[in-house]
This record gives C-alpha cells, structure tokens and sequence, in this order.
C-alpha cells in the first residue's frame, strides 16, 4: 500500500436524510482502508454521474444503503492506494460502479473494491468514462443475464441465435437505454425497437433501433393492439409506471419483461391473460468484468457513451436538477 501525503478532509455530497431527495455539499474525513481489507482500494476521485431518482433509492430500499449516503455510483479515478498484490497498483486509471451499501463517489476520494474496478480504456477520457460503468453494467447484466442473450464471445454462433431475437426498450434514450441499444446491436440483435421522445427519434436510430415508437404521438397501447406481429422476445423498461404496465401487451408468450425501476408483476394489467411471460426486476451487481467487453467495444469505436452536461460538484443541485427533470441526453458528469 503506497503513502503519500493525503488530505485530512475533503468536499462529500451527502442526503443527511434518506426520507428527503435533498443533497448538501460539505467536508468529511477522508475514507480510510479498513484495517486488514484485502479488497479495498482508495480511489482519488476525477468524476461521477448521478442518477435519475436515486435520491429517492434509500427510502424505497432502505436494507441495501449504509447509514452515511453518498450519492453518485459511477467511478472514474485513480488508485491511490491498493492492497498488497491488487491488479489496480497505485496509479491505475480504472473505472466501475460501487455497492449502494457504502457511500458513494460524489467525493474527492473514495473506496471502491477489487471486483468493482476495472482499467479505463486508455481511449476513453477520464470524464466521459465516469458516465458509463452503472448503465453500461445495467444493460450488460439485463442482455446477457437476465435476457438470456448470447454474450460478445460466443462468436458467430452467439450472434446467429440473438439475430433471430425482436427486442424492445422502453426509454431508449436515457441512460441504460442507449447502452441497450448499442450493446444488443453489437451482439447481433437485428429487430431493436426504441421507444422515446420526438427529440430523440435520430438518436435511437442511431444507436441500433431498426424501429422507433414516438410516445409523443402514439402511445405504447396504440403501437401493439390490433398489430400481433409487432410483439417482442424481450421487453426492457427503464421507465416504470404505466409504460411498464402497457409493455406487457408487448410481449410474445414464452417472452421476457424486465424491469430496473420496478416489479413488472405490480404493473401486470388486470385480466391479462398472455402465458409462459417470465417478468423480472433486477438491482446491477456493481462488477468490474462486466466493463471489459464495453471497454473492448469503446476502443474499437462499436459503441459510444452519450455525455449530455458537465458540471462541477459545487454545481450539484443544478446537476441533480438536469437528472430530475427527465429529459437528459446521456448521462450527467460531475467533475471534483
């Protein structure tokens, strides 16, 4: 572990409480090691992302948050001190997301642990990585895990059998969904259907839709009824609320609807009747492995991260403010 001269406090955003979406600017220590730890690593902090409703996670899953909340869980920085035989020494450029159960990177410095880290692709800036891991984690874990998709190396075999698969993505445009996107295209999916704004209808094009529902114009209701060949394999909703419920009219029987925002069962329409829906809601596991591909697929210009504002950490609220209002282009960066 390498000692170098550290600051004893330094600028932390913090929810002092978990029933209040409110985020404070303030000092604190600086995070220390535990004593003994054989995975943590102190990490000098160079940017973060907040998410959309995150301020309100700790009130709705109050058993997955530690009592001090940081918010922020995307990681872009530099290791600063390791654990004796760490693949991330001192001086690595990594990026990842870290566990809800500790605080988060809205810091100067953080902890983050071996399994939660990855090297940052030497192409990809220190800013923009930091608004990649928790989406990109999301999706990867959503196609490959819980979609039951062919993951990068199954080869032509794996893109084969996902060709053969009609998706569809329910707010394409915001932060996991345009890592949906790009990374169902890259393995092999040709049937990506997009649903978003009328802002956003280029862009998801863009990023692998081979068709787009405005829900400006059309509602998801409108889309599919009467249109039973429009039905999809794989339904992703990262959106919630009554698109979650009408993506169930979406799927064929024997498909899958999974959710990162809530239960699809709590949404399911009454008197539905479809069979054989597996329905599936998932938290990430913040997982270092899971970047490699991404990272792989970043250098070689297959997919690109989507940046829609930077702003520094004393410049939170109107950060927070970009996320809140549910419209960003990308993710928003915070900078320390």
């Amino acid at each position: 572990m390498s000692t170098i001269n550290l600051p004893s406090t330094i600028c932390t955003l913090s929810q002092p409480d978990p029933k209040i979406p409110k985020v404070l600017l303030t000092t604190s220590p600086i995070p220390k090691i535990a004593p003994g730890s054989t995975t943590e690593h102190l990490i000098k902090v160079h940017a973060t992302s907040p998410c959309a409703g995150e301020l309100l996670w700790p009130q709705n899953d109050p058993e997955i948050f530690c009592s001090t909340i940081v918010p922020c869980y995307d990681l872009s920085g530099t290791v600063v001190q390791s654990p004796a035989n760490s693949p991330f020494p001192p001086g690595t450029e990594i990026w990842g997301s870290t566990s809800f159960s500790r605080p988060g990177n809205g810091r100067e410095y953080t902890i983050a642990t071996t399994d939660e880290l990855a090297k940052r692709p030497s192409g990809v800036d220190a800013v923009t990585a930091a608004g990649v891991p928790l989406s990109a984690v999301t999706a990867v874990q959503a196609l490959f895990v819980h979609g039951g998709l062919k993951g990068f190396d199954d080869g032509g075999e794996g893109k084969k059998e996902n060709s053969g698969k009609r998706i569809l993505v329910i707010a394409a445009a915001g932060g996991v969904g345009i890592w949906l996107l790009q990374l169902a295209r890259a393995a092999g999916v040709e049937n990506i259907v997009a649903v978003c704004g009328t802002d956003n209808l280029d862009l998801v094009k863009e990023l692998g839709a081979t068709e787009v529902v405005n829900y400006r114009k059309q509602s998801i209701t409108e889309w599919i009824t009467g249109y039973e060949e429009r039905k999809v394999d794989l339904v992703f909703d990262c959106k919630g609320g009554e698109s979650l419920a009408e993506a169930w009219l979406c799927v064929r029987e024997g498909g899958v609807l999974i959710s990162i925002c809530e239960p699809p069962e709590n949404r399911r329409p009454s008197g539905f009747t479809a069979r054989g829906i597996k329905s599936t809601f998932f938290i990430m596991t913040p997982r270092g492995a899971d970047l490699i591909d991404v990272g792989r697929l970043l250098e070689e210009g297959r997919v690109s991260p989507l940046v829609d504002s930077v702003w520094k950490l004393e410049e939170y609220d109107e950060a927070f403010a970009k996320v809140g209002d549910g419209h960003a282009r990308g993710k928003v960066i915070l900078i320390t």
